[in-house]
C-alpha cells in the first residue's frame, strides 16, 4: 500500500484468505521480494490452532498489551497490526492518525479523535463527491518543499452506523465481510474506488485541514482554528514526529502556516459534504 510493502502470513487459513480477497486489487508481491514489514497471526498457545481457535499477532513493531482474538476476527487483527507497523515503524515521512483525499493535485487532511467521523467523511468524499481517496487511518506527510501527501489508500474501516450510511451509496461488491462483536462494535471494510488504488503513487499538496464533529441535531457550522491549535492537533495525531526530530517539527509548523484548518460541526452526511465544498472553494 502506497510507499510500503507488507508480508502477512499465518497457519490459520481463514484470515489469510480474507486478506487476499480484500486486497485482490492491490499490487501483489512475490515470496522472494524484500518487504518493509512482516506480520504473522499465530495461535495464542499451540493447541489453539485446532481447538477454540484464537490468535495473537507478531510483528516488528507491536504493543505488548494486544488482546488475543478469535479466528473469525483475524482480518481485523491483520489490519490493526499492519497499521501499527506504519504508525510505530515508518520513518520516511510524518505519520498522522488522519484521513485524506484529493481533488487534482490538491488534498484535504481530516484529523480528529477516534470515532469523530474521519472514516465516514473520507468515504463520502470518495464515493459521493468524486474525490480521490488517499488514506483512511493514516496520512503520510512528506518532508519536502513543497509539502506533499503520499497516498496510503488502505480499505476504509467503517464502524456501526457508518456502514449503513455507505451501504446506501456504494455497490455491495466493494465491501469486505461484516465483523461483529469487536471492541468498537460492528466493523466492515470498504474498498476505495479503483482509481485510488491505481494512482497510489501520485502525491498531492495539502490545501485544507478539517476536524469533523458529528452530533445529532447540531446546526451545520465551521470554526477556523488558530495556527497554534492546528499544530497541537496535528502534533498529537502524529505517531512519529518526535522520532523525526527537527525536520518533523519544522514540516508541521510550515504546514499549519500554509494551510487553513477548520472544525466542522454537522448532524448528517449532506451537511458535512456541503461544509467541505464551501471551505474547499474558499481555499481556492
Amino acid at each position: 500500500m502506497g510507499p510500503a510493502t507488507f508480508d502477512i502470513r499465518s497457519p490459520f487459513r481463514a484470515p489469510v484468505e480474507a486478506a487476499r480477497r480484500l486486497y485482490a486489487e492491490y499490487p501483489q508481491g512475490s515470496d522472494d521480494e524484500i518487504f518493509d514489514f512482516a506480520v504473522a497471526a499465530v495461535p495464542t498457545v499451540w493447541w489453539r490452532r485446532w481447538y477454540r481457535r484464537s490468535m495473537t499477532f507478531r510483528a516488528d513493531y507491536m504493543m505488548e498489551d494486544i488482546v488475543p482474538i478469535e479466528e473469525r476476527l483475524g482480518l481485523l487483527g491483520f489490519e490493526m497490526a499492519v497499521n501499527m507497523q506504519m504508525a510505530l515503524g515508518y520513518r520516511r515521512d510524518i505519520v498522522l492518525h488522519a484521513a485524506s483525499a484529493a481533488q487534482g493535485d490538491r488534498a484535504i487532511i481530516i484529523v480528529g479523535d477516534s470515532g469523530a467521523g474521519k472514516s465516514t467523511l473520507s468515504a463520502l468524499l470518495s464515493y459521493s463527491a468524486g474525490w480521490r481517496h488517499l488514506g483512511d487511518e493514516l496520512a503520510l506527510i512528506a518532508m519536502d518543499d513543497p509539502i506533499t501527501l503520499k497516498p496510503y489508500p488502505r480499505p476504509i474501516g467503517l464502524k456501526n452506523q457508518s456502514i449503513a450510511v455507505m451501504r446506501e451509496r456504494v455497490d455491495g461488491s466493494r465491501f469486505g465481510p461484516e465483523l461483529t462483536g469487536t471492541m468498537k462494535g460492528t466493523v466492515r471494510h470498504l474498498l476505495p474506488p479503483a482509481g485510488a488504488i491505481a494512482n497510489m503513487d501520485v502525491p498531492a499538496r495539502p490545501a485544507l485541514i478539517v476536524s469533523p464533529h458529528f452530533a445529532e441535531g447540531v446546526a451545520p457550522r465551521t470554526e477556523q482554528m488558530s495556527q497554534s491549535e492546528a499544530y497541537m492537533r496535528l502534533s498529537v495525531a502524529s505517531t512519529n514526529q518526535l522520532q523525526l526530530g527537527e525536520p518533523g517539527f519544522d514540516t508541521l509548523i510550515r504546514l499549519v502556516r500554509e494551510v487553513p484548518a477548520y472544525d466542522l460541526h454537522y448532524s448528517d452526511s449532506e451537511d458535512a459534504l456541503k461544509l467541505v465544498a464551501d471551505l474547499w472553494a474558499k481555499a481556492g
